[in-house]
């Protein structure tokens, strides 16, 4: 089994859901399951999929779900919150450097 992490809703209006990393530290200290989280579904917005990811990695998740598309505009779904592929290219690399600042690697 693996959990996935995709945002609760709260009162915020800003973004689709709140990123909750309190309810997965409670999972990892309570799981042996790994967690996936998904910032693209929680933030709806892909200006924040970035911040998001690399606050993911350097929290310590086993894995990221970030919707990509070579041309996000013409997506047919989600296109709001979709990276297109040098975003995403870029993303990879910031978050190696992040991995490697908290002890940890990309695979």
């Amino acid at each position: 089994m693996i959990l996935c992490e995709r945002g609760i809703r709260t009162f915020e209006t800003k973004t689709r859901f709140t990123f909750d990393l309190c309810g997965v530290a409670w999972l990892k200290q309570h799981t042996n399951c790994p967690i996936i989280l998904d910032p693209s579904h929680a933030m709806g917005y892909a200006y924040g999929v970035p911040d998001l990811a690399r606050a993911s990695v350097a929290f310590g998740c086993d894995g990221l779900l970030i919707e990509t598309h070579p041309n996000p505009k013409m997506a047919m779904s989600d296109a709001s919150q979709q990276l297109d592929f040098e975003e995403f290219t870029n993303l990879m690399l910031e978050m190696g450097r992040v991995a490697g600042a908290v002890g940890r690697k990309l695979i």
